[in-house]
């Protein structure tokens, strides 16, 4: 089973099954990852949903793309690596993936 780690800013870690073709964020929400809430329902128009990419797996995962830049673009913890989860289309290559969730998400 491919997995992918959530760390909370504090450093507590969440688990959870990858699902090939999902969004992250989806994933996130399916497993009850504290913090991350999609409130817009994948439509990249909230922001809750912000994650902080490993910079090990950047490369693979892509970077953020011009309607992600606009949403993060007002975020305060914005980071080069930022990502929007529900731009981000889950890989089975992505098994390992570690991303980092905001402080003020929690």
């Amino acid at each position: 089973m491919s997995v992918v780690t959530f760390m909370s800013h504090d450093g507590e870690k969440h688990e959870a099954p990858l699902e090939e073709g999902a969004s992250l964020m989806q994933v996130a929400v399916d497993n009850m990852v504290p913090g991350v809430d999609g409130d817009c329902g994948g439509e990249a128009a909230c922001g809750t949903c912000h994650v902080i990419v490993d910079d090990q797996w950047v490369a693979e995962v892509g970077r953020s793309g011009s309607v992600e830049e606009e949403m993060l673009a007002m975020n305060p913890e914005r980071d080069p690596a930022s990502r929007l989860a529900c731009q981000m289309r889950v890989s089975e290559n992505w098994d390992g993936l570690v991303v980092r969730l905001p402080e003020f998400q929690m």
